[in-house]
């Protein structure tokens, strides 16, 4: 019973930190930050869930493609406070004008948002609406959009597992971990995800880990690790992968 209580409590904070689902407050037996990364890709069935039921059922009611996949991810940055659009302007700003690690961590730190952020997320987020209303509004496409937000969030989880952290304070900080148990957790849960993408979606999965990896690299050059906008940053831009070669799959680019 008590280990129940114990991932039920993880399980709470991770939705805590990555959406802003009304969870309830955590008892006085709070968690560490690092405890709950196994639940990461558990938060990346739900969003994604969410996400491609907003886009198939708002096309039914006579919605054009362009205009159901605005609502859809309207939904989904209210589901997850866009956290993850927040750490990429971060990023974009802290890589773009910062002149060494320092600086950048500075810029990063600050919650005005620059040029190179407001660029990225236009980029970006332009990027997913197309992406998304060019996929087919039918109920097979659930799957394959839960799949890139389920990787997605077990890159995050591998971030702060295999990257040091930048900076001694922060979530980037409270969340890196060298538990072992959490990580290989995480994978377990991400399991499925991985299965169904043998299913014709394998290009998915190998497009979403490469820009992770990369992206991972690109955090050790310029920070020399990772922080909390590294790991949302990188979510996203892996997550809009998926969804760029999910458009390749399904004949559409």
């Amino acid at each position: 019973m008590i280990w129940i209580v114990k991932h039920l409590a993880e399980l709470q904070t991770a939705f805590l930190l990555l959406t802003r689902f009304p969870v309830g407050k955590l008892t006085s037996d709070n968690p560490k930050l690092a405890d709950g990364l196994w639940a990461f890709p558990i938060v990346g069935y739900v969003i994604g869930g969410i996400i491609a039921g907003c886009y198939i059922i708002t096309s039914q009611f006579m919605l054009n493609p362009f205009a159901a996949a605005v609502f859809g991810l309207i939904v989904g940055l209210l589901c997850t406070g866009a956290i993850h659009e927040d750490g990429l302007a971060d990023c974009a700003d802290g890589f773009g004008g910062g002149q060494n690690r320092e600086k950048k961590l500075a810029i990063m730190k600050d919650s005005a948002i620059g040029t190179y952020g407001t660029l990225a997320l236009i980029v970006v987020i332009g990027l997913r609406i197309y992406m998304l209303s060019s996929l087919p509004p039918i109920p097979e496409i659930v799957v394959p959009i839960i799949i890139c937000a389920v990787i997605s969030r077990f890159a995050m989880v591998g971030y702060l597992y295999f990257l040091p952290a930048a900076r001694e304070e922060g979530l980037g900080s409270q969340a890196s971990t060298e538990n072992k148990f959490s990580f290989f957790l995480s994978a377990t849960v991400t399991l499925p995800a991985f299965y169904m993408s043998f299913f014709g979606l394998i290009y998915v999965i190998i497009a979403i880990l490469v820009v992770a990896v990369l992206w991972g690299m690109v955090a050790k050059y310029q920070l020399g690790g990772q922080t909390g906008d590294v790991c949302g940053a990188g979510q996203l831009l892996s997550e809009t992968t998926g969804w760029v070669t999910l458009a390749s799959i399904y004949g559409v680019l």
